[in-house]
This record gives C-alpha cells, structure tokens and sequence, in this order.
C-alpha cells in the first residue's frame, strides 16, 4: 500500500510552564526531546497503522530558546519509508501567544520502526511525496539513512552508494 506524506502529519502543541524549565526560564532541551519523540512517533504510527520504537535520532540543533509562558508547536511528517523503517522529519516553533510573536527553535529528523504482533520489525506502507518539499526531504532520506548506518556501525563506508555520489571520485 502507498501513502501520501501530508496523510502522517502531527502537529503538537504544548505550553511551556515553569516545570518545563531551566534556571534561565527556558525550556529543558531533554523535555522538548520528549515532546518531539511523541510527535514523531505518532506520525510515524498514522503512516504504518502499527506500534512502532525510535531507532535513532539525529544531529539536534537548538537555534532560538523557548522561554517559559511561550507555546511550542512539533510539526511532524514522514519523509521516507523504507523496508520496516521510517525517517520523520520535524520543525519545531516557539510562539510568544501575548506578542502574537512566532519563531523557528530548531528541527531534526528522527527514524522509526515499525513492530509486529511479536514486536520483530514488520514491513511499511512505501511513501509518495507530493510537493517539491516533499520531493527534497525525500531525496535526501536515503543519503541521511546511510550516514546514520555508517555511524551505528551497520553499514561499511565503501558500501554507501548515494554518498559515494556525493563524495566520490
């Protein structure tokens, strides 16, 4: 079965409250990792109708804090699908509610995979980009998964096609 990548789309919205906090009143960047784990494992469950577990996360760079009081909005959407896994690709935007005030905080790319009945990986609906956003963050899915199985140790440099493309002589 195929899917759209607008048919996995999450957004999540939560207010920051003191409890979210550092001592700088800004949001901890392990609660808004939480956060963002939710949501993107929620659009990776619209995606493949099944459970699924987080199987790595990538390079996460905060860009503006998120202070106490703002609103946090997890925009959430499968890029890619391959075998039983799914790359997830979320922006993340702090909102200032009162000064109707909304700004970029940062964005990462999270991979799932899906689990059978037995909780051994199970195949996945293949992805259909539509829109030339789509299509990029499509493109590039391959080249990120092979980078992150080159870091986990799974996969040998040398055997890395599309970043040999990139690299190579």
């Amino acid at each position: 079965m195929e899917k759209n990548a607008k048919d996995s789309l999450v957004v999540m919205t939560e207010l920051v409250l003191p409890n979210d906090t550092n001592n700088f009143g800004n949001l901890m960047g392990g609660r808004l990792m939480y956060w963002m784990d939710i949501a993107a494992a929620l659009a990776a469950m619209k995606h493949c109708a099944a459970p699924v577990v987080t199987a790595s996360v990538d390079n996460i760079s905060f860009e503006t804090p998120i202070k106490i009081g703002n609103v946090v909005h997890i925009e959430a959407k499968v890029t890619r699908a391959f075998t039983s896994s799914m790359e997830v690709h979320m922006n993340v935007w702090g909102e200032d509610a009162i000064q109707q005030y909304r700004y970029k905080s940062n964005e990462a790319y999270y991979t799932f995979v899906a689990l059978d009945p037995n909780g051994k990986p199970r195949p996945v609906n293949k992805l259909i980009p539509e829109t030339e956003a789509e299509k990029a963050l499509f493109d590039g899915a391959l080249r990120r998964r092979q980078l992150r199985l080159i870091l986990g140790g799974k996969m040998k440099p040398e055997e890395a096609e599309e970043l040999k493309a990139l690299f190579g002589k």
